[in-house]
């Protein structure tokens, strides 16, 4: 397996512009709804997989995510989806944005689930620690609680702050329209 070889924002814009290659967006499909670089095609890497990527033609193939953690550590899980040479944006869609490059933004689409799990979760810590100290110490159990199930949704994969906000309606509401 090779790793992914880094293309700069320039490069892949016009990659893309001349048709010589596709850009494949490997974040959930939450993320992807918020915003985009226009003309990707969402991949969520949760269900990728060399029979999904296989359909790009003659196409060079770059992958692409927010910020490049996500390419970067599954690179090689990448490139074994795609017979010889795959790319990467150097930076994702943030490096792409920085260089002042259009995306389609759809701010009507909720922000993405992990962020609102991270905001509750973190608000929630918040309100037991400071309720702790200026109500009673009793309150500080919802900070603890809160931090069990995130060591515990850690370790095991599952989140049920994230079901439960999923289950939201402004989440269903998003699924159904996507």
């Amino acid at each position: 397996m090779t790793a992914l070889i880094p293309l700069k924002p320039a490069e892949v814009a016009e990659r893309l512009k001349t048709r010589r290659a596709i850009l494949i967006d490997i974040r959930e499909t939450d993320e992807f709804a918020r915003e985009h670089i226009q003309g990707a095609a969402a991949m969520p890497l949760s269900r990728i997989d060399a029979v999904s990527v296989a359909d790009h033609g003659e196409r060079e193939v770059i992958f692409t995510c927010r910020t490049g953690n996500r390419t970067g550590v599954n690179g090689v899980k990448l490139a074994g989806c795609v017979p010889g040479e795959a790319f990467v944006l150097e930076g994702g869609l943030e490096a792409w944005k920085s260089h002042g490059l259009p995306t389609r933004a759809d701010t009507s689409q909720p922000i993405e689930l992990m962020r609102q799990v991270q905001i509750t979760a973190g608000g929630l810590v918040l309100i037991g620690a400071v309720l702790g100290f200026l109500v009673h110490p009793a309150f500080w159990g919802l900070s603890a609680f809160v931090g069990a199930g995130l060591v515990f949704a850690g370790a095991t994969g599952f989140c049920g702050m994230a079901r439960l906000l999923a289950a939201m309606p402004w989440n269903r509401q998003a699924l159904r329209a996507g």
